[in-house]
């Protein structure tokens, strides 16, 4: 028996318990950490990926055709938590002021925490050429909290769509320069948050 046939055969045992769907999160999540360590989806290997799992190389093969079909697995499963975690900071709440804030602000708090995800969800070059139905997700979640704000009054009646773009397009700028820069003396994060739903969804602003 050959040295590799050897090799290939203790992974596939060493992975016995997460063949199928199983061994398939294990190189998700594996890719995952992989990225969020590289910030580049460029920088990732398939090798790497197996050898993180402990699994052969030709085993990833199996579950994506090739690295742009995991990677897109991976940003998959961000927009996925991301999506939870805006659903659940909106839900401490019930006015929809309030819902927009913290759901803009849960945008910060991700990104702070895994910066080279965040950054392989906006920089990657699948984002020009691959459909990503999942992202279209968090846009429309915006608009309808865009929405709320303005059906309640507490917003002038406006595009809630454009409005929502205006507002990602500024805090993805605000959270893309820290991750850059993160040397610049920036203000917190909340504050340029609050300008921009007082300057470009037009919500009065908070008393001092």
């Amino acid at each position: 028996m050959s040295t590799t046939a050897s090799s290939d055969r203790q992974a596939r045992g060493r992975n016995r318990r997460g063949q199928g769907e199983r061994l398939r999160e294990d190189f998700v999540e594996a890719a995952t950490r992989l990225l969020d360590e590289l910030g580049d989806d460029e920088a990732l290997s398939m090798r790497a990926v197996a050898r993180a799992v402990g699994s052969a190389a030709t085993s990833v093969y199996l579950h994506f055709a090739d690295r742009d079909a995991l990677v897109l697995a991976v940003l998959d499963r961000c927009h996925d938590e991301l999506t939870r975690a805006v659903d659940d900071a909106e839900a401490a709440s019930d006015d929809p002021v309030a819902r927009l804030r913290a759901r803009t602000l849960v945008l910060g708090a991700w990104a702070h925490r895994h910066p080279g995800l965040y950054k392989v969800l906006h920089e990657s070059a699948l984002n020009e050429r691959a459909e990503m139905p999942f992202k279209r997700r968090l846009a429309e979640r915006t608009t309808a909290a865009v929405q709320r704000c303005m059906d309640a009054g507490r917003a002038p009646a406006d595009d809630a769509a454009t409005v929502a773009l205006d507002l990602r397009a500024a805090v993805h700028g605000a959270v893309s320069m820290r991750l850059h820069q993160p040397d610049h003396p920036w203000p917190p994060l909340e504050e340029q948050v609050e300008r921009f739903l007082v300057k470009l969804v037009g919500i009065r602003p908070t008393a001092p």
